[in-house]
């Protein structure tokens, strides 16, 4: 792929070494905390939108499902069953740790980068990732590697942070610039690590840019449907 899908991820002046670290830190100082700073953050309602997703994956019995990024495997749990086979990957390991802690059933956990996926080519039915994506380092690798992996007719569904309408943009902001650091300072005592997560969601691609980038990237039959007024939303292609 080239640079310009780093631009437009808004990382092209970002060495990919030192964002990697800065990333990896962030999640290993909030893993105990993280599900929790969530569920304050959206006053609960991202685990609507993670339902939302993990009901639009359909896994179904004999299924191979990816959860990319998948942290402490709550979307994963959502999926799982003893019928199918359902993989947390994600490279951080205290996020993961945390996930085993909690006992979520059948499903199995992996260590990697989005960039480098330890799965075989046309292997996948279905890669799901929530609000893992703008954390990639090279983003743009990360969607030809889903792509790879996929069986032809299997599907790649991403939950995101997006573009409010304008409405209810001001307020979105409000609460991101102002609210969150402090209560990532209150709850998981990282307000840095706060502050890098509500920057990420600024610098990641809206509704549209997000679906033009899946598709030169070369998923077909790209759609997307908003949740809470575009301040989430669902992007789902297909692998032909």
């Amino acid at each position: 792929m080239s640079d310009s899908l780093d631009k437009s991820f808004g990382f092209e002046t970002v060495d990919k070494g030192v964002r990697d670290n800065r990333i990896r830190e962030v999640f290993d100082v909030v893993a105990g905390r993280y599900d929790l700073m969530n569920d304050v953050m959206s006053f609960g309602i991202h685990r609507l939108w993670k339902r939302a997703m993990a009901k639009r994956a359909m896994a179904g019995e004999g299924d191979v499902i990816v959860d990319l990024a998948g942290g402490t495997g709550d979307v994963a749990a959502l999926m799982a069953g003893y019928d199918r086979t359902v993989v947390v990957c994600d490279p951080g390991i205290n996020m993961m740790n945390e996930g085993v802690k909690r006992g979520h059933g059948p499903v199995l956990w992996t260590g990697s980068k989005g960039e480098a996926l330890p799965f075989a080519d046309n292997s996948v039915d279905t890669v799901t990732i929530a609000f893992g994506l703008r954390n990639v380092t090279e983003p743009q690798k990360a969607l030809v590697e889903i792509l790879r992996i996929l069986k032809p007719g299997g599907r790649f569904l991403c939950l995101e942070f997006s573009e409010p309408v304008p409405l209810v943009k001001p307020f979105y902001d409000l609460h991101s610039f102002y609210v969150i650091p402090r209560l990532g300072a209150w709850i998981a005592r990282q307000p840095i690590a706060y502050t890098y997560l509500v920057e990420s969601i600024r610098k990641f691609p809206d509704q549209e840019e997000l679906k033009r980038l899946m598709g030169e990237a070369g998923f077909a039959e790209v759609t997307y449907k908003n949740y809470s007024f575009g301040i989430a939303c669902l992007h789902e292609g297909l692998k032909q």
